[in-house]
Order: C-alpha cells, then structure tokens, then sequence
C-alpha cells in the first residue's frame, strides 16, 4: 500500500487553515450569518459513547443558542469513515454537522484508501475535546495492573484479546505500538465503536477494552466490573489519580489521547464555518458543558478553525511516521 505524500497533504490543510484566518478578522460580520432552520449531527460513532454523548449536549446548546432544531444521527463503522464519508456528501450549507474524533483524518488515509479525500472534502469548524483513552482490564483478565498484562501477553502469545473502536483507530495505534516495544503478541479485536464495544466488555468477551474517558465507564470502574491498568494522556487523570500513564509506564509512543471536533462539507462557505465555530466555542465556555466534560477527565477544547486545521496537518504527518516505522496496516 503507497502512503500518501504527506508534503501535499500538508500544503492542502494549511492553505485551508491559512485562508480561514484571512477571514477570522471578520468574526464579528459572521455572527449573525443565518444558519439553516433543521441541522443535523452526524456522529460518526455508535450511540452510548463518550462521543455521542457530548455531541447531544453540544447540540442541546446549539439549539437553544442559534434557534434551530438540532438533531444528532449515529453512523458507526470503519473507525468514523463512514459518518465521515455521510458529512463529506452532505449539502454544503451548515445543514450537516460532522461530530468525530480526528483519526478518519489523519490515521485512516495512511491505512488504505477512504471513500472520500480526507484532505480535500471535509473541513474542520472547531476542536471540541481531547478525550484520554484509558486502558481496562475486564471479568476475563487475571491482570491486575499493567505490568501484570505484560506479564501475561509474554506467557501467552495470542491468547489476551484486546477490542478497540476499529482498524486505525487510536486503541489500535497504541496496541501496535505497544506489541513492538514490548514485543508481545496480543490479539486485535476491532469493533465499530463505543457502545456494543463496552456492552461486550462488561459481558467478558475480551480481556482488555480500550476506549475513550466517558460517562458510561465510571459506574462500571467503581464497581469494579471494568479494572483500569493505564491511560494515555498527558498527566494522570484527576478522577483516577492511582492510574498511571502509559508514558510513565516506559510506553511514551503509546501514550496517546483523542481530539474530537466538527466538521463540514469542504465547499461550506467561511461565513457560515465562522458562525457555527462561533457558537460551537460559546457553548463549550457554558459551565454546563464544561462541568460535563471534565467530570469524565475530558477537556473542552475550542479556537478557530485555522487552529484546528493546523493540528489536523500535525496529527497528519506524526501519524504517518508512526505507521511507517511500525509498519501497521489496517486489519
């Protein structure tokens, strides 16, 4: 499989983010930018998960913001490529509201080919969360902490079963880089994303889930249904300060976390992308927003599109060097 050049990728989203911060100087001029009477978000993951979950509060507040009826769709699979390819096709008037984790877009294209051009057709309107993603041991598990499932993957080649949200997810990103520096053979197990991937967990399909920080997982965790083992995240989580990162734990190339945010069809016009960044960024400062985000050790984001253009080209080409060196493909 040919990587795509990563230079042209990154001339395409800069001169995108570059021509977008042209126009944020007119912010003011876009506020009152008429937005359609009916818009839709299609989240690119199962209902139940972290993602769905902010996206419906995220469109609550929308509503009430702008006016319009907001109203939120799952389109699971091919870790968020599907909705992703749904939003891409979409009218190019704000109608249609993308809601995804940015790995379609800068895991996928280095994986196989997409049914849409990731640099091309989808352009971002706001960085919304950075989400860890936390690493759980489940009924099926005898490791108790992460050494101990090292210790366990070594005695057993194949036999710990690990489910992520997909093929080039990030969960799978971090297994691949996990098996190589610690040269362990543990089985991948791919779902289409949160919600049946958790239901499966709690019944002790698998030995270990890995997945986003969320509402959902917090009784499961106190209850002891579901055992954390690490995260990866910048710093522990203050919710689970006895949880150590994968960085700590001598795994810094796995110790990585999600951006979610909004898209839209590439040829929406600016003034419309600035209006809805706009509100997106009003709703994420409401206390309410934020109180809910950070009580699942999610961190509101926000800024500009440009901002989150240019992380989008970062990601981009720090993806393809880890795939590259690891030499992953997509299941």
């Amino acid at each position: 499989m040919k990587l795509q050049d990563s230079s042209i990728a990154r001339r395409t989203v800069l001169a995108g983010a570059l021509a977008l911060a042209a126009l944020a100087g007119n912010g003011a001029a876009f506020a009152q930018q008429p937005l359609p009477k009916t818009i839709r978000i299609v989240v690119a993951y199962p209902a139940g998960g972290v993602s769905d979950v902010i996206a419906r509060a995220l469109g609550d507040k929308l509503s009430a913001q702008i006016g319009s009826a907001v109203v939120v769709e799952n389109k699971a699979g091919a870790s968020g490529a599907i909705g992703m390819d749904a939003v891409a096709k979409a009218p190019a008037d704000g109608s249609v509201l993308g809601f995804s984790a940015i790995s379609p877009l800068v895991l996928s294209p280095h994986l196989g080919k997409l049914p849409f051009d990731a640099q091309k057709d989808i352009a971002p309107v706001a960085s919304v969360m950075v989400s860890p993603v936390l690493l759980l041991a489940t009924s099926a598990s005898k490791s108790q902490d992460f050494p101990g499932l090292v210790r366990d993957a070594k005695a057993s080649p194949g036999a710990i079963r690990w489910a992520t949200s997909g093929p080039a997810s990030l969960g799978h990103i971090m297994l691949e880089q996990l098996d190589a520096a610690a040269k362990l053979d543990i089985t991948h197990v791919p779902y289409k994303g949160g919600g049946q991937q958790l239901n499966d967990a709690l019944g002790g399909q698998f030995e270990i889930l890995s997945t986003n920080a969320g509402p959902t997982l917090t009784p499961h965790i106190q209850s002891g249904k579901l055992r954390p083992l690490a995260v990866g995240a910048p710093s522990r989580l203050p919710g689970l300060p006895q949880v150590p990162t994968l960085a700590e734990l001598g795994y810094p190339a796995a110790n990585l976390s999600s951006r979610f945010g909004i898209f839209v069809p590439a040829a929406t016009p600016a003034p419309v992308i600035e209006r809805l960044n706009t509100e997106i960024n009003r709703a994420l400062a409401n206390p309410e927003i934020a109180a809910k985000l950070r009580a699942t050790d999610n961190e509101p984001a926000g800024g500009s599109p440009a901002d989150f253009a240019r992380e989008i080209a970062r990601e981009y080409e720090a993806n393809g060097r880890i795939i590259r060196a690891a030499n992953i493909k997509a299941d």
